[in-house]
């Protein structure tokens, strides 16, 4: 029995632990508790760093000059359907990040229990990160208005605080939507960045039977944005992967009122920053425009969501030798390309090499009310072992790989660039 087998019946038990006690983001202190007790019981001496509240990083330490490290995502999505969600706080386990925690429990055992340190060449680091989930936003605003965080994702407050300035390359993994009858792997696979924007339409309020034409209707601005942002889809790029998706937030209306104020929103999801500034443009352009052809105003506001996230494909080479080696991983997925899904491994790729390997072992639609681990064996026992063989494989091949780390004043710099407006 490897010492991956000889952890499993653990896994699955803290697995289970995580999974039917979810939290939000920023608020993981069960979970990080839990995962702070299991490493100290894996490896008493080995020192643990906390950050963020909740987030923790474990550094196994042989003297080298570079380092590499396994992220392990600790929040849970807001999901309130899912049979296992938390009844006050709508959390659940529906994106499977309560396998990514267990899955480095594996791997700690590992290095704490066998010679598999020795096949680094590199020291080997464990972070488990809060709030990848882009939810809960008005409890996020309260920590920011605090003082307690500048962004609301896990990883890019971490980088702000350097949890990152001593690593070289970090491997993630995530579950894939999807059903498999095979035991199924997938690498290369790129995700959009994403920001959400916000337009406040002000109008002028007054009697919508005696005295209208006094009135600016705002809930008609809003309405005019709408059809400007739909004639608008025909002069965006099939190729650059835009989304963008406009709703009414909010508005104070009644029936016999002219409508004084409507808020919209819409995230605007894009592969490309360049492009996507030029996207935003245009839809600042037709808020503008709307406003101003019926007499109104618009305030604009942009909350940056995640950079677009690139795999770097010199790593998956390395994973693809060792997925070739692994009879046990039936299938892989190589040529998806990119798709419309986000998360905050995209600004950890912007500062330095990063890889995510997606698999199967679900039931269910990804943060929906159904989703469920159904191949535990896959998932806490095989998999461990590969991504374990995959990141020495990695370490034994860097001369490969475009060793790149991007100080935090880049990363700010451009974020900076796309919170600015038409305006």
């Amino acid at each position: 029995m490897n010492s991956y087998a000889e952890y499993y019946p653990k896994a699955r038990e803290i697995a289970d632990k995580i999974f039917n006690h979810p939290e939000l983001g920023w608020k993981e202190h069960a979970t990080g508790e839990l995962v702070e007790a299991e490493i100290q019981r894996l490896n008493p001496n080995i020192p643990i760093e906390h950050f963020c509240g909740t987030g923790l990083k474990v550094r196994f330490d042989q003297g080298r000059d570079r380092t590499i490290a396994f992220i392990a995502e600790l929040d849970a999505v807001y999901q309130p359907h899912h049979p296992q969600a938390d009844p006050d706080s709508g959390a659940a386990h529906a994106c499977g990040h309560f396998t990514q925690t267990t899955v480095a429990l594996s791997l700690i055992h590992a290095l704490s229990t066998t010679d598999a340190l020795s096949q680094f060449t590199t020291n080997v680091v464990f972070i488990f990160v809060p709030a990848e989930e882009y939810v809960d936003l008005p409890y996020r605003q309260q920590l920011r208005a605090a003082g307690k965080i500048t962004y609301f994702g896990g990883k890019p407050e971490a980088m702000k605080r350097g949890v990152f300035d001593d690593i070289d390359l970090a491997v993630c993994i995530h579950a894939i939507g999807e059903e498999f009858t095979k035991r199924t792997v997938e690498l290369n696979c790129d995700l959009a960045g994403f920001n959400f924007k916000y337009y406040d339409f002000n109008g002028r309020a007054s009697h919508a039977g005696f005295d209208p034409f006094s009135g600016v209707n705002a809930y008609s601005i809003s309405s005019l944005f709408d059809t400007a942002t739909g004639m608008l889809r025909q002069q965006v790029k099939d190729t650059e992967l835009i989304r963008f998706n406009p709703v009414m937030i909010d508005a104070d209306m009644s029936i016999n009122v002219i409508p004084d104020h409507v808020k919209i929103g819409t995230d605007v999801r894009y592969l490309n920053l360049d492009y996507a500034n030029t996207i935003m443009g245009r839809l600042d352009h037709a808020a503008l425009g709307a406003a101003q052809a019926l007499g109104g105003s618009v305030d604009i506001t942009t909350e940056v969501g995640y950079l677009p996230f690139r795999q770097n494909h010199a790593m998956n080479a390395q994973v693809k030798t060792v997925y070739d080696e692994t009879p046990a991983i039936e299938d892989i997925i190589t040529d998806r390309g990119a798709i419309a899904a986000a998360g905050d491994i995209g600004d950890l790729g912007f500062m330095l090499p990063s890889i995510q390997i997606s698999h199967g072992g679900f039931h269910g639609t990804i943060h929906g009310a159904d989703f469920q681990l159904v191949d535990p064996e896959f998932v806490l026992q095989i998999l461990p072992e590969f991504v374990m063989h995959s990141m020495q494989r990695i370490t034994q091949h860097l001369d490969t790989i475009d060793l790149y780390h991007r100080p935090y004043a880049d990363y700010a710099a451009t974020l900076a660039k796309m919170e600015a407006t038409a305006q």
